[in-house]
């Protein structure tokens, strides 16, 4: 027998008992549906929770501080250690903020040094590494570890809303115009420009110190601004009101202090309290330091060998893990409620053909009769399973579209909407009324569903199939 009559037989089988199969079907078409939703919801709430901790900080982006509990021992946090760690597996970059903990300085502008601001809010970074941490420029560009723009010329790159930190000198301090402050309008509902304009006007670092005669020390550098970052308080405070210069450019403005005031950098070890425990904090190291990973899913190997050198880290893995166990919880809860509607459609797709093998009895044995082969009669009964399952499946997957469809606008559908409906918007989350989408269906799981349908049909009409195989010719032939 071809495998083309085959197929019209079977499909004319299924036309015959037209009740019966569209009572099985709709079971399939519930365990499908139930499935498929349940798992895009697992799958939305991971979608909008990745969006969420993206939101708060860099998933791929590990922050190492230095200090330890207690009176552990850890090894000090300098060059030497950012090459280890740089060398690892998966590390895109490293660089530490940093920020001299004795440097005295000011920034000036305008004519005669007007205006001003402090150095409290200046880092030194690695050049190499801002570009690989996801920084985005406003304008300008990036540093590099070899721009040269000659004798105490230092290339800086300031935060969006820099300007906004100097003051104006010239008025007292008890004035409403000393200071300019982001977002200030004037009487028109204009926005009001801060005094420095930072792509034309010229700056100037400033160290100072005051000798033992009460002799005041002076010495200055030009800061060139090469870039002006995005202001995304996600990755950084400096990248909305902080500027950032060249680590070694730090480090020489440090020594440059140091041998201007005389004094030598602090190598001392100080205590702080962190949620009620004393830890040992060491000035003679970066205090923190970023690490840059390739991948989310790699962020954990390389967190656990710098915890193995007995560092404290911070990442948003953990929460992130955290967040995936617990909709993994809910899915398996959900999803096992859902596997038991399929279950029972099995069970009525195992019935049907196993009635229809009764009905049938006398057509199997005239097949057996006139040469039919075994295989061919069992293929039969196996594809009327396997259809009944995808046919399912189908509308199942297009109820769960449809289904999908109303959980994603049930904000718009329930607006102005009574208590019963406030609730419902409860039950489905926040996601829906802030425009994240509460379901999600792609297109593997689509597929998925088809072929387990399609299995689950195929599976039930095994047992069925062998039966009609073993249905004697002669006694088929002579039952009524």
């Amino acid at each position: 027998m071809k495998i083309s009559d085959l197929l019209r037989l079977s499909t004319d089988n299924l036309r015959r008992r037209k009740g019966r199969t569209a009572l099985t079907i709709i079971g399939v078409v519930v365990g499908t549906c139930a499935i498929v939703v349940m798992i895009s919801l697992g799958i939305a709430t991971n979608v909008n929770n990745e969006a969420m901790l993206a939101s708060w900080g860099d998933l791929t982006q590990i922050q190492i501080y230095n200090y330890a509990y207690g009176a552990t021992e850890t090894p000090t946090l300098n060059d030497e250690m950012l090459n280890q760690i740089r060398a690892l597996d998966h590390v895109v970059a490293v660089t530490p903020y940093y920020q001299p903990n004795d440097l005295n300085g000011t920034i000036l502008s305008g004519k005669n040094g007007r205006y001003e601001t402090g150095v409290w809010q200046c880092y030194g970074a690695d050049p190499d590494a801002l570009e690989k941490m996801g920084f985005d420029l406003a304008d300008g560009s990036f540093f590099t570890s070899d721009m040269s723009l000659g004798k105490n010329k230092i290339p800086v790159m300031v935060g969006e809303n820099f300007a906004y930190n100097f003051e104006d000198t010239r008025k007292s301090y008890n004035s409403g115009k000393r200071q300019i402050y982001q977002g200030q309008t004037d009487a028109n509902g204009n926005p009001v420009q801060p005094f420095v304009d930072m792509n034309k006007d010229k700056m100037t670092l400033r160290l100072s110190c005051t000798d033992n005669n009460g002799k005041e020390k002076k010495q200055d550098y030009e800061l060139v601004v090469v870039g002006t970052f995005v202001s995304d308080y996600s990755k950084h405070y400096f990248t909305d009101s902080g500027m950032v210069m060249r680590l070694s450019d730090m480090k020489m403005l440090e020594e440059a202090y140091q041998k201007l005031s005389g004094t030598q950098k602090r190598q001392s070890q100080s205590y702080m309290i962190s949620n009620g425990v004393m830890m040992q904090e060491k000035d003679n190291g970066y205090q923190e330091v970023y690490v840059k990973v390739d991948e989310v899913d790699n962020v954990s190997d390389v967190e656990s060998w710098i915890k193995d050198q007995g560092y404290e880290t911070y990442s948003m893995t953990q929460i992130r893990e955290d967040m995936q166990a617990q909709v993994a919880k809910s899915q398996m809860i959900l999803g096992g409620t859902a596997a038991v509607a399929l279950l029972v459609a099995a069970l009525n797709i195992a019935n049907t053909m196993t009635m229809a093998i009764y009905e049938r009895t006398k057509e199997i044995g005239v097949m057996k009769v006139l040469g039919c082969e075994l295989n061919n009669i069992r293929t039969m009964f196996l594809f009327e399973a396997g259809a009944i399952g995808l046919l399912g499946g189908i509308v199942g997957v297009a109820f769960s579209y449809l289904l999908s469809f109303i959980l994603n606008n049930v904000s718009s559908l329930m607006m102005g909407g009574d208590g019963m409906s406030s609730g419902l918007l409860d039950a489905f989350g926040s996601l829906g009324a802030s425009g994240g989408q509460i379901s999600i269906i792609p297109l593997w799981l689509v597929l998925a569903a088809l072929a387990f349908s399609t299995l689950v049909g195929l599976v039930s009409g095994v047992v069925p199939a062998n039966r009609a195989v073993k249905i004697s010719a002669l006694e088929a032939i002579r039952r009524e």
